[in-house]
Order: structure tokens, then C-alpha cells, then sequence
């Protein structure tokens, strides 16, 4: 069973971290916000389109959606009438590559709570995520690291710690990326070709055994017995799982 806990110092009341959904068609930039933005301390979504965006939306209800303008199919703007259209008060970045100052025009006239242009300055476009989620929610000033436990797993996202059975275990930069894009897909297998491209950056042609590698070593450090994984598991033909419901 996955929860989502305060820290210990938390008196007994639980919150839950805010969510951000990021819809961006740019898989390495989209990688790149999503991992400062964990670091920050945030859970965070990704979707390519339009069609994504509104599953994700109907799904997790984020607390702020992060939107580019030129999506395929569909551009950001139609997304943002029909968010808003709908009574949905999500706070909404807009980003765009075009300088046209019609366009900031038409994203504010549509509901956009902020603007940023591309190329993006990143520790500005999380500055401007902080203060417009201080102005949303109150909470967010008080906010503190959230864990991630599954089963007797637990993961820290900001601080990048992970614990097993109450010990912290020490994994290496790659099998902390790994056991995060893993949580992420909510007990969805994902092949070994999506690893490569999400958590390595490699073109999802490459042929490497690193998944493989760094499978082995997360199961030796969190499985009590990593010949017969509880959560890490091998679908053979398909890909990898972190099994999340799992009674302990």
C-alpha cells in the first residue's frame, strides 16, 4: 500500500506534498523541471498532449499545471480554454518559444496565472512556481519533506533518501532515479527501452544491459531477498515493475 507521511517531527498530522503537472512535448526538458521540481520537494506528472494532459488532469487533480504552448495535434491554449472553461482554478504557467506579445496576451485573456518564454531560466521558472503556489495555498510556506513509502520502503524525494525497514540504504545517483521513474508509473510495467530513455537519456533504439545492472543492485539493497523480489520485479518479455500494493 502506497502513503504519503509527514515527517516524524510533524506532531501526528499528515499532508500531502503538492502535485505538478508538467504537459511538455520536450521528453529532456520535461525530464530535467520534473527532477529540480522533486528535488523541491513536489510530486510531479508529466504528459506529452493534449490528450495526456486531460487524462492526467481527470486523474491526479494537480495543484499547478505547468503548460507549453506548442503541443503536437493540439496547442496549450485550447487546453487552457477547456480547463478553464470547465470551473477548474488550477494555478497554470504558460510557456512558450514565441515572443509574440499577442500570445501573452491571449494566454492571460484565457485564464494563464503567469507567463515565462522559452529558452527558460530555470531557477526563475521555480522561483515564479513558488510564488504563485505561496499566493494558491497558504500550506505551501509551511511545507516539509515528504515521504514515499512502499511497503517497508520509504523514499525521500527532495533529499534523495531511501530507507528499508527504518535504515537508511545508500544507492547510487542511477538506482535512486531508477526506483523513482519505477514509483512513478503507479504498478505499470515499463519496458527497459523506456528506462533507457527516462532515467539515462539514451534513444530508446540503444541496446544496453545498465537497466538490467542497476535492477540487480536495487534489489540486493531494498529486497530481503533478492532472488525472490517482493517489489522489484521482472516481467519477463515486457519490462520492470515496483510492485506498490504489496501487505506487509
Amino acid at each position: 500500500m502506497v502513503m504519503m507521511n509527514g515527517d516524524a517531527s510533524d506532531s501526528g498530522l499528515t499532508t500531502t506534498p503538492l502535485r505538478v503537472l508538467i504537459v511538455e512535448d520536450n521528453a529532456h526538458f520535461a525530464s530535467t523541471l520534473r527532477n529540480n521540481l522533486e528535488i523541491e520537494g513536489f510530486l510531479v506528472d508529466t504528459a506529452a498532449s493534449v490528450v495526456a494532459a486531460h487524462q492526467q488532469i481527470s486523474h491526479v487533480q494537480p495543484d499547478l499545471i505547468i503548460l507549453d504552448v506548442m503541443l503536437p495535434g493540439h496547442d496549450g491554449f485550447e487546453l487552457l480554454r477547456s480547463i478553464r472553461s470547465s470551473g477548474n482554478s488550477v494555478p497554470i504557467i504558460v510557456l512558450t518559444a514565441r515572443r509574440d506579445e499577442q500570445d501573452k496576451l491571449r494566454g492571460f485573456g484565457l485564464g494563464a496565472d503567469d507567463f515565462v518564454t522559452k529558452p527558460v531560466n530555470l531557477p526563475e521558472l521555480l522561483a515564479r512556481i513558488r510564488a504563485l503556489l505561496r499566493r494558491a495555498y497558504p500550506r505551501f510556506a509551511l511545507a516539509r519533506p515528504h515521504w514515499i513509502r512502499v511497503g517497508d520502503i520509504e523514499i525521500c524525494p527532495p533529499s534523495r533518501t531511501v530507507k528499508r525497514a527504518g535504515t537508511v540504504v545508500d544507492l547510487r545517483p542511477k538506482e535512486f532515479e531508477l526506483l523513482l521513474a519505477l514509483f512513478r508509473q503507479h504498478d505499470r510495467i515499463v519496458s527497459r527501452a523506456e528506462l533507457l530513455r527516462d532515467v539515462w537519456g539514451y534513444h530508446t533504439s540503444t541496446i544496453s544491459r545498465t537497466v538490467d545492472t542497476h535492477m540487480a543492485g536495487l534489489r540486493h539493497k531494498l529486497e530481503a531477498d533478492p532472488l525472490n523480489p517482493r517489489y522489484l520485479l521482472t516481467v519477463r518479455t515486457a519490462g520492470y515493475l515496483l510492485r506498490q500494493r504489496v501487505e506487509v
